[in-house]
């Protein structure tokens, strides 16, 4: 009798197995699928990550069939994967599946939703990445005479986006969705700067300045005439009526009210929004109030520095006292700016090994932003390609070098670079473990949540001795507490956009071109603000936990690693994820 239960045992377990691999391969399947169509689907996402094989499309989003297809291909995935069972599977598929889900779940909620009357903003919106683009400096590839045929494809596609971003705009103004005016006054001067028939400055005309060397007289000559062309005959004309059209008929359309609330779903888009961007299920109060509470707190922690280097007015007067301080505004040159980011780059390095065990290989430079967008645009990361050759780019803006004070400079190199979004994002699609889709994924709360944590081992990392420095990074974090108060407020409490600057004047040290910049963002974008304050706390908790609870054996490295191996997912995700690591020490 023995025997038999013991081979059925192993019979019993081989099947387990078999079963459990066969479980694996579907889903990791259906994983690779969904990331397959997606790259199509979205061949812009494609382009970034260093897959060429869409380079020479763009679809037309703002169509009512594109949406249609996004809504068949979200619910496709998720119910191919509600048939699989958990049972089945290891827990990486199971936390794969998890945040699939999450994707799909969504996706589908944001096409409830009438995001296709504003199609334009100052901000985020697609006229402003094909500039990006068009640069030849970024992910659209200008290496082959392919490659540079596939742009002048592409920008066909995008025409086409440019005109129906203009009949969507005026659907938008029949059915009450309109830009803020404020906002409108933004994007026309980037607009007009793409109207100048001088090629030699013209943006679209930057590839034909920098032809590889490899190529032909002949092969230079017919590109430089295709290019001519476009320019002057299809995209100088197009963004003349799109300027035209927003400047003499949408901009005195557009609404004086700031929030999104005055929309009939207003209030639902941002509960959508937050959950979108802090991946919980908080309330737009509940976030107000921790907002408030956050900056009484960062007060206090700024009234000390103040106190250090011997300023004897209020922290108002302190706030004005730094954005003027001559010392704070030593630059002559732009290329002094970039200077001064290597140069902590370099002081930091040496310490970055005691934290870190896991660091990345893709490369990393600092730039200046483009001229183009230079005006409106904050400090970014741009992540490098998939497979490591195009580096990641942090993006500094310099519109005016002579009000360039880099009190906050050490501080916004660790949240958009090292150990920040480089670090982040470039081990997140180096994860060889992970399916294709998640390498590529992005949760603001996880993604910003980290970054605005990196701020906070300057420290550690032998940075903020300067304590002007060390208020850069109080500064930066009383941004972001800001943040909450004041986008829930634009959205859910009917602040105004001068009420919200206002406030921040009141509360931080930014400059009031900044503070501007800056609510007309989350005017911009309900919600997405939200993401760094909330997810930073919630990884300042878990570590303060897992300090807590293993005690001697705690190690920073394993932590940090514990959080970034993973990448990019939900708060909620990441919280299971580390709890159940925190208990395998107990």
């Amino acid at each position: 009798m023995k025997k038999t239960i013991i081979i059925l045992s192993v019979v019993m377990t081989m099947f387990s197995c078999q079963t459990n691999n066969k479980q694996s391969l579907e889903i990791n399947q259906v994983f690779e699928n969904y990331y397959q169509e997606s790259l199509k689907l979205y061949p812009l996402n494609a382009t970034s990550q260093g897959d060429k094989r869409y380079n020479d499309f763009l679809p037309n989003d703002l169509t009512d069939e594109f949406r249609n297809k996004e809504k068949t291909f979200y619910s496709s995935y998720k119910s191919q994967l509600n048939e699989i069972d958990n049972s089945d599977l290891n827990k990486n598929d199971i936390l794969s599946k998890k945040v699939l889900l999450w994707e799909c779940n969504t996706n589908l909620e944001r096409l409830t939703f009438k995001e296709q009357y504003t199609p334009i903003n100052q901000m985020w919106t697609l006229q402003l990445n094909i500039g990006q683009y068009a640069a030849g400096l970024s992910a659209q590839p200008f290496k082959t005479t392919k490659d540079y045929n596939d742009w002048l494809s592409r920008l066909d596609d995008y025409l086409i986006w440019l005109s129906s971003a203009e009949d969507r705009m005026r659907e938008g103004v029949e059915n009450g969705y309109v830009l803020p005016k404020s906002l409108t006054k933004k994007v026309i001067p980037q607009l007009k700067t793409i109207i100048n028939t001088n090629l030699e400055e013209n943006l679209f005309n930057s590839p034909i300045r920098q032809f590889p060397s490899t190529f032909s007289e002949q092969e230079k000559l017919i590109l430089s005439n295709k290019y001519k062309d476009m320019i002057l005959n299809k995209i100088i004309p197009a963004y003349q009526r799109l300027y035209d059209f927003m400047k003499n008929e949408y901009l005195s359309k557009g609404r004086n009210s700031s929030g999104i609330d005055v929309f009939d779903d207003g209030s639902d888009y941002y509960d959508y929004s937050i959950k979108l961007y802090t991946t919980t299920e908080m309330t737009a109060d509940e976030i107000h109030q921790l907002g408030l509470s956050e900056v009484a707190k960062i007060s206090s922690e700024m009234e000390i520095v103040k106190n250090k280097v011997g300023f004897e007015g209020d922290l108002k007067s302190f706030f004005n006292h730094v954005r003027g301080l001559d010392e704070l505004i030593p630059f002559d040159k732009p290329s002094q700016v970039i200077e001064n980011f290597n140069r902590i780059h370099k002081e930091m390095t040496p310490q970055v090994n005691s934290l870190f065990g896991l660091q990345p290989k893709t490369p990393f430079e600092v730039r200046r932003t483009e001229a183009f967008r230079e005006a409106s645009a904050s400090a970014e990361y741009n992540s490098g390609s998939l497979d490591g050759t195009r580096p990641g780019i942090f993006y500094v803006p310099i519109p005016n070098i002579k009000e360039y004070n880099y009190f906050s400079d050490e501080d916004l190199f660790l949240h958009e670079a090292i150990p920040g979004h480089h670090f982040q994002i470039s081990l997140q699609q180096e994860n060889t473990s992970l399916p294709s889709f998640r390498k590529s994924l992005w949760y603001s709360a996880y993604g910003e949540g980290w970054a605005l944590y990196s701020e906070s081992l300057g420290e550690e990392l032998g940075l903020y001795k300067d304590p002007y420095q060390y208020f850069g990074m109080l500064s930066a974090e009383m941004h972001r507490a800001i943040r909450l108060v004041v986008d829930t407020g634009i959205h859910t409490k009917g602040w105004t956009r001068e009420k919200a600057i206002q406030y921040s004047l009141d509360n931080e040290a930014e400059s009031e071109a900044g503070i501007t910049s800056e609510i007309e963002r989350y005017m911009a974008n309900p919600g997405q603000a939200l993401s760094y304050k909330i997810g930073q706390l919630k990884i300042r908790e878990l570590r303060s936990r897992a300090e807590s609870k293993i005690g001697d054996k705690f190690d920073i490295k394993i932590f940090h690693e514990k959080v970034l191996e993973s990448g990019c997912i939900p708060l909620k995700l990441l919280e299971e994820k580390i709890d159940i690591w925190i208990e395998s020490y107990i």
